[in-house]
């Protein structure tokens, strides 16, 4: 039973994930037929800025999740309504924010972004126009939180796809119908996300009509009512900020060792991103499932979940270390056609093996403690595991060079889930004993 909840959530929640990354591949493959190959940076230079900004607000989207799971298993359809409420008005003032600074946003990224005029030109031109998806970009996250808190995770599977299906189709009809260039990229993507938003509210409004009756604006005036959510969100912010950190610290060290070891690593660091997007998807389904039944004081089914979801993923690292044994170079072969960097890589090939091993308990308590919505204690054990990738790689680099940065790397995952593991403990049997 608890095994058949996982994958209803798991697996829809693995394809949308999928799905989410061919927004930014459709832009760039559509701008690779344009007539100057300078789209392609720009497009790419104004992705590094959006992605930056947007990361930062992945707290809409774990925190409404955690909350609107809670009071689903608690059967409180108010607070379900409340939550959602709570977070839109926070990503559409966000959203207004990031419209209304968007000069000073785009100065404030060039100056650490070192790119040609032209390439600044271009992303210029892009960014200009698709930050004005802010609020429906926020808004989005906001609405696919609710969902999984809601244990609904098709309603954002179909979305993400038809979003897809949408921006393909609008750049096309801008770009060579329109004949509007890379404007017509960025309006394409602007404009899917604007109906992304109106399409997600429509199913909300069919799915679940029976809850209208608590709309009101009357929650603004409850001013306390914000502070559960603001102090939960700002812990997932820290935590977030702390995980890009690390990723662009990578890139860095990466790009300081030479050409040729920020190719290998790129593209090895595609192979923890592929097992990022099936661990996610069991992640999603931890966050509402234990959402609910912590929501609900259910002690006995939430330790039975873990369990379920520990096993689940013990069963997929098995299968992902077994394909990176045996296929890494054919994987890395559909990635590149550079046959010298693939031969690079095999001196690092061993690490992404360790991927699985290393990650999947992270991904899995992620998902359990923003169910739970436990923010401190996950953002405490990212602060810990985060200290413990520099000094590790600050301490090995000269003995060890790229392996150091690996072995960091593999430390700071592992770290995560061995912290939480012990936080989740002491955590459980504090809320055992005040309810017996």
């Amino acid at each position: 039973m608890i095994d058949r909840k996982i994958l209803n959530l798991a697996i829809p929640n693995i394809i949308t994930n999928i799905t989410v990354p061919l927004l930014g591949m459709v832009d760039t493959a559509i701008a690779g037929h344009l007539e100057s190959e300078l789209y392609i940076g720009a497009i790419a230079v104004a992705a590094i800025i959006f992605n930056f900004i947007y990361w930062n607000f992945s707290f809409l989207r774990m925190g409404t999740s955690g909350f609107t799971a809670q009071a689903y298993g608690k059967g409180d359809e108010q607070e379900t309504v409340l939550v959602l409420l709570r977070s839109l008005l926070v990503a559409f003032v966000a959203g207004l924010i990031i419209i209304l600074l968007q000069y000073f946003i785009l100065r404030l990224a060039f100056f650490f972004i070192q790119a040609s005029p032209e390439t600044q030109l271009y992303a210029s031109t892009y960014f200009y126009i698709y930050v004005w998806a802010a609020p429906f970009v926020l808004g989005m996250y906001t609405m696919t939180g609710w969902f999984i808190g809601m244990q609904d995770a098709k309603t954002p599977m179909f979305v993400s796809i038809a979003t897809n299906v949408i921006n393909i189709g609008l750049s096309f009809l801008f770009v060579f119908g329109f004949d509007m260039q890379l404007r017509g990229v960025a309006l394409g993507s602007a404009a899917a996300q604007f109906i992304a938003f109106c399409l997600t509210l429509l199913i909300w409004n069919k799915k679940y009509h029976h809850l209208k009756v608590f709309v009101s604006t009357q929650f603004i005036k409850n001013l306390s009512s914000f502070k559960p959510f603001f102090k939960v969100n700002s812990d997932i912010f820290l935590r977030s900020f702390a995980l890009v950190l690390v990723t662009t610290y990578f890139t860095s060290a990466s790009a300081k060792a030479g050409d040729t070891v920020l190719a290998v690593n790129s593209l090895l660091m595609q192979l923890f991103i592929l097992f990022s997007y099936m661990m996610d998807g069991f992640a999603y389904a931890a966050e509402a499932l234990a959402g609910r039944y912590y929501g609900a004081k259910d002690y006995n089914t939430l330790l039975r979940l873990i369990k379920r979801l520990f096993l689940w993923g013990i069963a997929l690292v098995s299968l992902f270390t077994l394909v990176y044994a045996l296929f890494t170079d054919n994987i890395l072969r559909i990635l590149t056609d550079k046959e010298a960097i693939i031969q690079a890589s095999r001196e690092f090939q061993v690490w992404a093996l360790l991927f699985p091993i290393a990650g999947f308990a992270a991904f899995l308590w992620d998902g359990i403690f923003i169910g739970m919505t436990a923010s401190r204690q996950m953002r405490n054990s990212m602060f810990v595991a985060v200290a413990l990738f520099f000094l590790i790689y600050q301490i090995l680099s000269p003995i060890l060079g790229n392996d150091a940065l690996w072995l960091a790397f593999l430390c700071y995952l592992a770290m995560r889930g061995i912290m939480q593991t012990f936080l989740f403990k002491r955590l459980i049997g504090s809320h055992v004993r005040a309810n017996q």
